[in-house]
């Protein structure tokens, strides 16, 4: 299997490399990262500046590696459209393994979570994947790439829905420890929306991000009590935005006694 890689924590962290070192045991493995942390960039892309891409000595048992000065969509992007060969176009993208948890609402802002909604969006099954613990030390990445392994083989025949990803959210446990594996829905919000008021030694006010867990009960089937309860949380996400269920009453709503006609 060909698998294009790519994070947002950039090309020199621990996850993304402890990943192609597992996953390049049995799959040709391309990497295309940023040059530098991208966390939270959301799915936002390059527009108005170069877009700079080099081929650096492969990583980790990768058949090729490149760094970029984009974003993660950037990566995937470039990747499939410009950089990677007819033959070297990937059977599925993989993004990550992300350096702390991308659960419910807030993987709307993540750059891991972007990376394999643009695979996905290009018509190709993609699956992200993150470590739900802020350490960050190479071997606490070791369990989860080998379920990623172990995952792609149970995967095989699995047909990925159109518009569709995996996001994938595993414990910094001991296998032993792992209560299992559980199919969830996204939860609704990881953190709080709580900022600190500050003042800096100039006397300059600013505002420091400071959210709080949220509290979700642990027997609902969402992404975030699943880890609480130390399983590994998969989630299918859609892109797929329209709220189709309400076009018919908003029409009933805005479009009476032929108010949309406009011709």
């Amino acid at each position: 299997m060909k698998i294009l890689i790519s994070n947002d924590d950039g090309i020199a962290a621990n996850g993304i490399r402890m990943l192609t070192k597992e996953l390049s045991q049995e799959h040709d493995v391309y990497v295309i990262a940023p040059d530098r942390e991208r966390s939270a960039a959301g799915h936002s892309l390059t527009l108005h500046t170069p877009l700079r891409v080099e081929e650096l000595d492969p990583i980790n048992g990768a058949k090729r590696t490149w760094v970029t000065t984009g974003t993660p969509g950037d990566c995937v992007k470039i990747g499939i459209n410009a950089i990677l060969s007819k033959e070297e176009q990937p059977d599925i993208v993989i993004s990550g393994i992300n350096h702390g948890p991308n659960l419910g609402s807030d993987i709307l802002y993540s750059g891991t979570v972007s990376c394999a909604m643009e695979g996905a969006m290009m018509g190709i099954p993609s699956i992200a994947v993150s470590l739900a613990s802020m350490q960050s030390d190479y071997d606490d990445f070791k369990f989860t790439a080998q379920f990623v392994r172990g995952m792609l083989k149970r995967l095989k025949d699995f047909n990925f829905p159109q518009k569709t990803l995996l996001n994938v959210n595993v414990p910094l446990l001991d296998a032993e420890d792992i209560a299992g594996i559980a199919i969830t829905e996204l939860g609704a919000k990881m953190f709080t929306n709580t900022y600190e008021k500050r003042v800096d030694p100039r006397g300059k006010v600013y505002y420091w991000m400071a959210g709080e867990l949220t509290n979700e009960p642990n027997d609902s089937n969402s992404d975030i009590a699943a880890v609480r309860n130390n399983k590994i949380s998969v989630t299918p996400v859609t892109y797929e935005m329209t709220k189709a269920e309400v076009m018919t009453d908003l029409e009933k709503t805005l479009c009476n006694h032929d108010a949309c006609e406009w011709m």
